[in-house]
């Protein structure tokens, strides 16, 4: 592993303890809490986030998501298509998470966590520097793509952990 792919899968892992934190332990009712109708839940925050690495570094490894290839979609069975990442959904998508419980969430989470650390302590972690979208100035190296990831999850997980936080205090 090179400096860059350590740097990385340690903010992958970071990202993981983060999410385990906001949902682990929490009741399918307690992760589709939204604090008010138009704000997302924990539940839509980690399977969005969760979506959006998995889409990403599936690319990225020219490899099928886990969300199809594993079956995460039939066991969350979502009324969305398979491509489905949650950018831009409005509000009653959100909600259409209710019912998904902390073990699926976290399962989905874990399966796509350990694909992306595959990724980046093999091949792909050598791969840091090639161009996969070139309609940017300057174009967007894979390394680039991960930190947007990372960046994304970060907040995504911390929004989470801010919901769970506010749930807590409401108990």
């Amino acid at each position: 592993m090179t400096v860059a792919t350590e740097l990385l899968s340690d903010a992958f892992v970071r990202v993981k303890e983060i999410v385990h934190e906001a949902a682990a332990d929490l009741t399918p009712e307690q992760l589709a809490f939204q604090p008010d109708p138009a704000a997302n839940s924990i539940a839509w925050l980690v399977w969005h986030l969760t979506r959006v690495q998995d889409d990403h570094v599936s690319e990225l490894a020219e490899k099928p998501q886990a969300w199809t290839d594993l079956g995460w979609r039939e066991r969350f069975a979502l009324p969305f298509g398979p491509g489905a990442t949650g950018y831009g959904q409005n509000a009653g998508q959100v909600a259409s998470l209710e019912g998904v419980d902390a073990e699926r969430l976290l399962g989905y989470h874990d399966d796509v966590h350990a694909r992306t650390v595959a990724f980046l302590s093999g091949s792909g972690g050598h791969h840091l520097d090639r161009v996969v979208d070139a309609s940017w100035d300057p174009p967007v190296t894979a390394a680039v793509r991960l930190v947007s990831v990372v960046s994304d999850d970060l907040q995504h997980a911390g929004q989470a952990a801010y919901v769970r936080g506010l749930l807590e205090r409401a108990r």
